[in-house]
C-alpha cells in the first residue's frame, strides 16, 4: 500500500498525486515509469514518473481520468492509498550534452516530459520547450517547465493561450530559427506521429515516448509490442522511448483503438 501525500487538480480530468514510494524515489531516473493499481481487482495502469523527492521518499504522478480505473485513482484523497505501485520500470532516457534540445509535449504528456527537460538542462544543453493543448486549461506544469528551459513556446488549438495552432507549428518555428540537435516528444500518439514526420523532413534526430497498451510490465504478455525499424519491440522493457523516425505509428494507433 502506497499512501497519497498530496493532491492537486490541474483540470476536471487531470490530477497530480504525490505518493509515498521511498525505494522508487531513490532509484528512478528521467523516462522511468510505474504500474499502479487501485483496489484488489483494479486494472494495472502504467504512469510515467513526473518527479520524485528521494529525501521525502515520494514520487509524483499525473493522471488523466479516461476510464473507471483512472477515475478511481483520481478520486483518491491524501491519506488514502494505492494498492500497488511497481517500478521503476522501462529504460531511462539517454541524457547527454547534445547542444540544443527541443522538448515538445501535448496535454498530460508534459508530465513525463518534465524530468527529461530538467535532466537535459542539467547536462548543459540549451533546452527549448513547446507545450501544447486544446485549450489554456489543458496546459500543465508551465512554471516548472519554464524553470528548466531557455525558451518556452505555448500552442493551443483554439488560441486561448499562447499561439494558436498545433504543436507542429511551434516545433517548426524553432527548427527554422535555430539549429536543433535533438527532439524529444511525448503526448498522444497522433501528435507524436506528425512531430516525427516533421522532424524527419528536417533530418533532426527524434525520440518519442510511447504509451502502448500494457498489462504485466515485464515483457511476458506481449500486449505492449510495437514495430520499430521493422522489428517487434516491447515498450515496457525496451522503451518507452524509441527513435521516432523508426516507429510504425499507424500500427500503434490501430492497436490503441482496441
Amino acid at each position: 500500500m502506497n499512501k497519497i501525500v498530496s493532491k492537486e487538480r490541474f483540470s476536471e480530468n487531470v490530477t497530480k498525486l504525490v505518493v509515498e514510494a521511498p525505494l522508487i524515489a531513490k532509484a528512478r531516473r528521467a523516462g522511468h515509469f510505474v504500474i499502479v493499481r487501485c483496489g484488489e481487482k483494479g486494472e494495472r495502469i502504467p504512469l510515467t514518473i513526473a518527479d520524485s523527492d528521494p529525501a521525502a521518499g515520494t514520487i509524483t504522478l499525473v493522471i488523466q481520468a479516461v476510464g473507471d480505473s483512472t477515475r478511481k485513482i483520481c478520486a483518491l484523497e491524501p491519506g488514502e492509498c494505492l494498492t500497488d505501485v511497481v517500478g521503476p520500470l522501462g529504460q531511462a532516457t539517454r541524457i547527454e550534452k547534445y547542444g540544443t534540445v527541443l522538448c515538445c509535449g501535448g496535454g498530460v504528456g508534459v508530465a513525463p516530459l518534465l524530468p527529461i527537460i530538467k535532466a537535459m538542462k542539467a547536462a548543459g544543453n540549451r533546452v527549448v520547450s513547446v507545450l501544447a493543448g486544446r485549450t489554456k486549461d489543458l496546459i500543465i506544469l508551465e512554471d516548472e517547465v519554464r524553470a528548466s528551459s531557455d525558451d518556452v513556446i505555448i500552442m493551443t488549438d483554439d488560441g486561448s493561450y499562447g499561439n494558436k495552432g498545433l504543436v507542429t507549428a511551434g516545433v517548426e518555428e524553432v527548427i527554422k530559427r535555430e539549429k536543433v540537435d535533438k527532439v524529444v516528444t511525448i503526448g498522444p500518439a497522433i501528435m507524436m506521429k506528425f512531430v516525427s514526420l516533421l522532424t524527419k523532413k528536417y533530418e533532426v534526430p527524434t525520440e518519442a515516448s510511447l504509451n502502448a497498451i500494457m498489462v504485466d510490465g515485464t515483457g511476458m504478455c506481449g500486449a505492449c509490442r510495437v514495430s520499430v525499424g521493422g522489428k517487434t519491440r516491447f515498450v515496457c522493457v525496451e522503451g518507452p522511448e524509441f527513435d521516432a523516425h523508426e516507429i510504425d505509428f499507424d500500427e500503434l494507433l490501430m492497436r490503441l483503438k482496441m
